[in-house]
Formats: C-alpha cells, sequence, structure tokens
C-alpha cells in the first residue's frame, strides 16, 4: 500500500477499516471538544462503554441476594472466573484448562515460579532481560535470593550488544547453549516494554526445552496485542496482566497459563489456597489440599467479582472482534505511524529514530526523539495527544485497534511536526 500523509488519505483508510465499528463502544478523555489521540493502551486501556453496565449487574445482585449471590446471581460469583476463561484463551492461544484469571501480574508471577523455578547447586540460574520492567527484576531477584543465591551469579541478564536498543534473537540462542549445564529457568517478557520488541517464544522455548531448563514468559505487554500460541509453543507458564491492551481498568485482575503437561504431576511445590482445591470437595473443609488438574489449582482465593466484571466486559469485544483481524489492522496502523514519522523526519533532520524493529513488532513504536527531552512529551499532552514517555528521551506510541484510528495518527504526525 503506497500511503499519504493527509487528513484525506487517512479518514479513506478509516472508512475502509471493517473494525471501524469497535471504536465507538470506548470512553475517551476529551481536549478542546474532542477525543484525544490516545495511544497509551500500552499503559491503561481504554473503558468499553459496556463495563459499567456488567458492574452495575454485579452491584445490583449484591443488593438482592447478599451472600446468595454467589449461587443466585445472574452471573453466579461462585465460579465467576470460568466466565473469562475461553475469551482469555483464545488471546493467549491455550487450551481452556490452561487459563486462569486470578490476583494479580506480579503476585501470578511469584506462585508460578514456586513451581517453575527449583533450582539446585548445578542448575540454578535464570535466563532474563537486562532491562526487563522493574516488577520483574524484583521478583526474579527476590525469588534467587530466597533460595540462597547471589543474583549476580544466578541471573543472566540479555542486554542488547553496544549502540543498539534490541536484543538479538541469535543472542539469546548462545546464551541458552552457553550456560545450558546451569540454566534452571528462563523468563522474559514477551515484549520488551521499553522497544516494544517481541521476542520469538517458540524458538526460545524449543532452545530452553532443548537444554533441561523450563520457560515462562510475562506477556503484559503481549496479551491482546500480539499472536500467542502458548500451548502449540509447548510454553511452560505465562502471566500477564490485563489493564493494558485489555481494557480490564486500572489494577484489574490478571492471568496465568500452564501447560497441560505439569497439570496433573503431584510432585510439583506449589503454594496452595482453598480455591485451588478440587471443586467436588472444597466444602467438606478438609485439611488435606487436592489440587484441581487445570491451572485453577494455583489459585490461592474467590474470584475478586468486580475486578473480573470489568474484564468479562472486555474480553466479549475481542471476542467478536478476532484477534487475527485485530493484528492485521494493528500491522497497518503501525506501518502508517512509520510512515508519517519518517515522513516528518525529512524536514526535521532525521531527528526521530523508530527503535521498534519492523518485522518483530506489535502494537507499540518506540520513538527515539533526538535532541528532545521531556518537554516534548508535555507539549503532546498539552495538545491533545497521550503517548507514553521512558527516560531519557523515548515516546512510546501504541495505536491500539480494537480504538484508535487512521485519523488518530495523521492528528499525532501533525501535532508532532509542529512541536518539532
Amino acid at each position: 500500500m503506497t500511503f499519504e500523509n493527509s487528513i484525506d488519505f487517512a479518514k479513506k483508510l478509516d472508512a475502509q477499516d471493517p473494525l471501524k465499528e469497535f471504536r465507538s463502544r470506548f470512553l475517551f478523555p476529551q481536549h478542546e471538544g474532542k477525543p484525544i489521540v490516545y495511544f497509551t493502551g500500552n499503559s491503561l486501556g481504554l473503558q468499553p462503554k459496556t463495563t459499567q453496565a456488567f458492574i452495575q449487574q454485579e452491584l445490583n445482585d449484591w443488593a438482592k441476594f447478599g451472600v446468595e449471590g454467589h449461587f443466585l446471581a445472574k452471573n453466579p460469583w461462585m465460579h465467576y472466573h470460568e466466565f473469562l476463561t475461553e475469551n482469555m484463551a483464545k488471546i493467549v492461544g491455550a487450551k481452556n484448562s490452561e487459563v486462569v484469571m486470578m490476583n494479580q501480574l506480579t503476585v501470578n508471577l511469584h506462585l508460578l515460579m514456586v513451581s517453575f523455578y527449583r533450582p539446585t547447586k548445578q542448575r540454578y540460574k535464570i535466563l532474563c532481560e537486562a532491562k526487563a520492567f522493574p516488577s520483574d527484576q524484583y521478583a526474579l531477584q527476590s525469588q534467587v535470593k530466597f533460595h540462597g543465591f547471589d543474583p549476580k551469579d544466578a541471573l543472566i541478564e540479555l542486554a542488547p550488544r553496544q549502540g543498539e536498543y534490541n536484543v538479538r534473537h541469535e543472542d539469546i540462542l548462545t546464551a541458552i547453549e552457553k550456560n545450558k549445564e546451569s540454566l534452571a529457568l528462563i523468563m522474559i517478557g514477551g515484549v520488551n516494554y521499553f522497544s516494544g520488541q517481541v521476542f520469538d517464544m517458540k524458538a526460545i522455548t524449543e532452545a530452553g526445552h532443548k537444554v533441561g531448563a523450563l520457560v515462562g514468559f510475562d506477556l503484559a505487554h503481549g496479551a491482546g496485542n500480539i499472536n500467542l500460541e502458548l500451548h502449540d509453543w509447548k510454553v511452560d507458564f505465562a502471566c500477564w496482566c490485563s489493564y493494558k491492551y485489555l481494557n480490564s481498568g486500572p489494577g484489574s485482575v490478571a492471568g496465568a497459563y500452564v501447560h497441560e503437561d505439569h497439570h496433573k504431576k503431584t510432585d510439583m511445590p506449589m503454594f496452595a489456597g482453598w480455591w485451588g482445591t478440587k471443586k467436588e470437595t472444597r466444602f467438606l473443609m478438609s485439611n488435606v489440599f487436592e489440587p484441581i488438574e487445570t491451572a485453577e489449582r494455583w489459585q490461592l482465593s474467590n474470584a475478586p467479582v468486580f475486578a473480573m466484571a470489568a474484564c468479562k466486559a472486555s474480553l466479549e469485544i475481542f471476542d467478536e472482534a478476532g484477534m487475527k483481524n485485530l493484528i492485521a489492522k494493528s500491522k497497518i496502523l503501525t506501518s502508517y505511524l512509520e510512515f508519517i514519522i519518517a515522513d516528518i523526519n525529512k524536514s526535521n533532520n532525521n531527528c526521530l529514530e523508530v527503535i521498534t524493529p519492523k518485522e518483530l513488532q506489535g502494537c507499540q513504536v518506540s520513538i527515539v526523539a533526538h535532541g528532545y527531552g521531556k518537554a516534548l512529551y508535555n507539549k503532546l499532552i498539552e495538545n491533545g495527544v497521550i503517548p507514553d514517555w521512558r527516560e531519557p528521551n523515548v515516546i512510546r506510541c501504541a495505536p491500539v485497534p480494537l480504538y484508535n484510528s487512521f485519523e488518530d495518527i495523521y492528528r499525532f504526525g501533525d501535532v508532532l511536526k509542529r512541536l518539532l
């Protein structure tokens, strides 16, 4: 497709967009009477218009039934997490039995690492990103220390080469092979939060398993953004939040995945809770934990219904739109954004550098603004454009296919060009 940097061309693309109707299902903050250009779905997704009704339904049933809402509510609370499972499993490419919505992302990461990080004197190292999101770094460091190892020795941190922004795939494979005798676990982000680089999770999983390591991924920036086939890739475990691309609201319930090969293992250590014991015997109040033979065995507590109601509202929209359709639109959106940036560069000394590798990309496009500081980002905000900022000079833009338009991208470029 030959792009043009014009409002008419952007509107033409929007008119041809088979998913254009979904934009109207979301609530946009306003700037001077117009919807803002919202490119921060990689930090907090917009609110679906149906979310309020979904939560209100549970408030109504609480008022009407009290505790009996666990059984008599329109969506009985006792098994509320099950209402989210099928749609979520489709998004991450898993079997229903391999997915459960529970807790928060870092809580889930810790719970899963109890089971999947089982270091020995010989195999105790974890391969991870050098600049993972801090919560992942803290979790990995603390898990290593908990087992009596020194993070400086036990954590193998993958960094881009000097002068580069992305980790080369061959460097990941080399690190796995180099540490094959001591590697216990590979745990990296499926999508790097800073650069937007999408890692080849299938190949990394295969390489990890070949040397005897277990493999997991933090999919905070992957779930609802990129194509995922966790079951077919034979990923051991994964976890993610639901408030970014999954539009479930600030701090909403998170998700976890465990491959079915691990569901029936009796020698797997884990932190147990009441909601992970078999449903058939749960209310016999036995002091013997009988784990459910699905990913649900990692649950600790009953469902946070209001948070899950918000998640349910969004997941139903995803199911209607379809991930394949969303990914197809996302590729065109990001390509148009990169075209606009390149066009702006022609008259601005190439001051904008896209660091997200095009062939390894989801919704996010990270832009280094050479010679500009955070003042540029602040000016964008003042002009009705909300991207995201990461020090020292990176603007992260995430045109989300569910609710962003090609006109949004044109407007972003128009504002950015005037500010430069």
